[in-house]
């Protein structure tokens, strides 16, 4: 009897061992485990590369940069024009209207309001027949160089015209020849002699050194401008000055009116 039961539990412990492999084998091909090879990161866990340095400047690129604004004014400006004068004071005792002039002028912008021009004038000064007759002369030469440096400032009234002021200090050198003269060395002097700047002690020079005269003065001047822009940075200017210069009680007084062009 032993016996017998012996022989069933072995068959039983067989059939059981039997079904366990045969389980455990049907696990392993129905359900394989995936395999990482080893020194591997799974694609889930590998981390996202940096961006590439093309990509960073494609990406600033494409963000818009504030250009720099260009100034709503020339830092520099030059002119040039002509036109003719009107005399006063004494200067208008002896020399007739409308001499001829030219001119030109440079200015350094600090803003479209504010700026400082240089100019430089040529006036031709001709001598009234009244003059020629007390110089006892039968013509004459006569003209006056200027040298302005003054603040302009600037008004801009629409965006086609402007107009502008200049003040400031000057420096004036008259010169002027007579053709010949019939009065006498040391005689006594008139009034045009002494405008003329050749008396000394109201006295002609002995040397007969009257024909010519030269002087420097220094003085002041005074404007007033209109522009209108033509093309691109080019203006038609209208000006009037006042020229006013001064040494040893000589004065020359001008007013000249000069049209032209400013870029």
């Amino acid at each position: 009897m032993i016996r017998k039961f012996a022989m069933v539990s072995v068959c039983l412990l067989a059939c059981m061992a039997m079904v366990m492999t045969a389980r455990v084998h049907a696990q392993q091909t129905s359900a394989p485990a995936a395999q990482t090879p080893a020194g591997t990161t799974p694609a889930a866990q590998t981390p996202s590369a940096p961006p590439q340095s093309g990509q960073e400047s494609a990406e600033e690129e494409t963000i818009p940069r504030r250009k720099a604004r260009p100034p709503d004014y020339r830092k520099w400006s030059f002119d040039a024009g002509a036109g003719g004068s009107f005399d006063s004071g004494t200067t208008k005792t002896y020399v007739k209207q409308g001499g001829v002039l030219g001119t030109v002028g440079v200015a350094r912008n600090a803003s479209r309001y504010l700026g400082l021009r240089a100019d430089f004038f040529f006036v031709n000064l001709p001598l009234r027949d009244s003059a020629l007759e007390q110089a006892s002369a039968p013509g004459a030469h006569n003209g006056v160089y200027a040298l302005t440096l003054n603040p302009i400032i600037n008004i801009p009234v629409t965006k086609k015209y402007s107009g502008y002021i200049v003040l400031g200090p000057a420096f004036y050198h008259r010169s002027g020849d007579l053709d010949s003269s019939t009065a006498v060395p040391g005689s006594g002097c008139d009034p045009f002699f002494i405008w003329w700047g050749v008396c000394r002690n109201n006295i002609l020079p002995q040397n007969g050194h009257f024909l010519n005269s030269s002087q420097n003065e220094i003085g002041y001047d005074f404007g007033l401008g209109a522009a209108r822009k033509w093309r691109g940075n080019k203006e038609f200017f209208a000006e009037y000055r006042f020229l006013h210069g001064k040494h040893s009680d000589i004065s020359t007084d001008v007013r000249p009116i000069t049209i032209g062009i400013r870029w």
